[in-house]
This record gives structure tokens, C-alpha cells and sequence, in this order.
């Protein structure tokens, strides 16, 4: 509510590219914006100045056709299950293509092909109402009715909410694979600080509506002094490391993944060896 006693900037000063076939992870504290941003890369939400453009596609002009974007960019809410509302798991799926006017062979084809994608027996679950399957299989059917538009970018908030271990593992493999096989631009938002650092190419970090920097997970997550300074953590095994090498151990504080610290660790017990 622009110019009335009641106005909130919500995002300011924000100046970000993201690259074709690029991961970005996005983080920040509840109340940063995140939600917020991701929102105007498919139009749902317009700023009131500056400039949104998508595959060069500008979201400012009253010109542009946003059903073009949204062919484009696939948006996952959290707690994607909310957006189901079909009879059947079909239907929902099938949703999207639909109102692109695709032939019935090609909308049977997407449903298909995108319930395969993330692990669901198309046969087994096509008639059934999606509201008679598991919590995390009616994410995946949610997540397949975005992925049956084709869409080259996806964006994901927060996907993994709520979910158990075994979920989280199974939604967070089916990101990846989708990656490669469509060779996505993908935006992950995330209060995971280790699933950001294992699955991004480049984090952005937000604070108070605000983008205060970019970097890759090595040089986001050395920064824990800062992070910790506006309410973020870091991934617990960097954590461990940056406290070994305030302790005068010989380790790496960039270190990211389980794999990387195992050899740090055992580098430390030879050189303790060999003394």
C-alpha cells in the first residue's frame, strides 16, 4: 500500500542474475523476502519499481503475455500437497497441459511421463483421488503437475517441509535428477543449510529484504561469523571444521560434504600419528 500510513518495503536494492542451467540457492531468516522474490519470477506478485525480466521476457510491461511465462517458470510452494484440488491424480496432473490446449495423446504423454519422473506408478495411481495417497506422494503427484507444463525454470519453496527423514531424501533425489535430465535452471529456497551447500552451484543470501551477498557454498558458509549475525547458521560438518581449526588443527574450514571432512579428519590423525 504504497504512500499510505500503512506501507511495507518488502524488497529492496535487489540486483540478481541467475544463469541458464544455473542451481541457486536462495537463504535468508523467516521474514526475509525470500518468498517474496521467487514470487515475481512468474508474475504472481509485480514490484512497484525496477524491473523483472525472464528469459528475456520483461514482467513489467503490461504487453507481456504472462501465460508465456508461466509456460516457462514452474513454481513448488511449500507444502505443494495444498495445491492439489482434482478428483483423481490424472486430472490434477493433466491440469496444467490442458489449459495449454495440447492434444489428449500429448496430455496422456506429460502425465505419464511426469508421474514417472518422480517416482509414481502411473497405472496404480491415475484414478485415485491424490487426497487418499501418503503426504509424500501427494507432494510428488504436486510437484509432477508442474513439471507436466515443461517449464525450463524451476523454483522450489522450501519442498522438503514437514517431511520425514525418508521424504526429504526422496523429494531432494528427485531434484537432482531433474536437473540433469532436463537440464533445468532451478531455484531451491531453504532453512537447510546442509541440503543448500550439497545441492547449489551459488547461494544468495537475503536479510531484511535485501540481497547482501552472493558467493559459491565454499564461500557463503566460511562466513559463519556473519551468518550467525542475521539469524543463519551454517551446514553442521563446516561448523565442526571452523572449531577443530580454531583449536590449531590443520583442516580445511571450507569443507562442505561428510566425504571432505572423513579426510581431513583422517589427515589429522596421521599427522598425530607421525609425531
Amino acid at each position: 500500500m504504497p504512500g499510505t500510513p500503512f506501507e511495507t518495503v518488502a524488497l529492496k536494492d535487489i540486483n540478481l542474475t541467475v544463469e541458464e542451467g544455473e542451481f541457486l540457492g536462495l537463504i535468508g531468516h523467516t521474514g526475509s523476502g525470500k518468498s517474496t522474490l521467487v514470487q515475481h519470477i512468474n508474475g504472481l506478485l509485480k514490484p512497484t519499481t525496477g524491473r523483472v525480466i525472464v528469459k528475456g521476457l520483461d514482467l513489467t510491461q503490461k504487453e507481456t503475455n504472462m501465460r508465456k511465462v508461466r509456460e516457462k517458470v514452474g513454481l513448488i510452494f511449500q507444502y505443494p500437497e495444498h495445491q492439489l484440488f482434482e478428483e483423481t491424480v490424472f486430472k490434477d496432473v493433466a491440469f496444467g497441459p490442458k489449459n495449454l490446449g495440447l492434444s489428449e495423446e500429448e496430455i496422456n504423454r506429460r502425465v505419464k511421463e511426469a508421474l514417472l519422473t518422480v517416482g509414481i506408478d502411473y497405472d496404480s495411481v491415475k484414478d485415485r483421488s491424490p487426497f487418499e495417497l501418503s503426504g509424500g506422494q501427494m507432494r510428488r503427484v504436486a510437484i509432477a503437475g508442474v513439471l507436466a507444463m515443461h517449464p525450463e525454470i524451476l523454483i522450489l519453496d522450501e519442498p522438503t517441509a514437514g517431511l520425514d527423514p525418508k521424504g526429504r531424501a526422496e523429494i531432494l533425489g528427485q531434484i537432482q535428477n531433474l536437473r540433469k535430465k532436463y537440464r533445468l535452471t532451478i531455484i531451491l529456497v531453504s532453512h537447510s543449510m546442509e541440503d543448500i551447500a550439497r545441492l547449489t552451484d551459488r547461494i544468495a543470501v537475503m536479510h531484511k529484504g535485501s540481497v547482501i551477498f552472493t558467493g559459491s557454498p565454499r564461500e557463503i558458509f566460511v562466513k559463519a561469523d556473519t551468518l550467525q549475525r542475521i539469524g543463519l547458521g551454517i551446514p553442521q560438518i563446516t561448523e565442526l571444521m571452523i572449531k577443530l581449526k580454531e583449536k590449531g588443527q590443520k583442516v580445511r574450514p571450507d569443507v562442505l560434504t561428510l566425504d571432505e571432512a572423513e579426510k581431513e579428519i583422517i589427515n589429522i590423525l596421521r599427522g598425530n600419528k607421525n609425531a
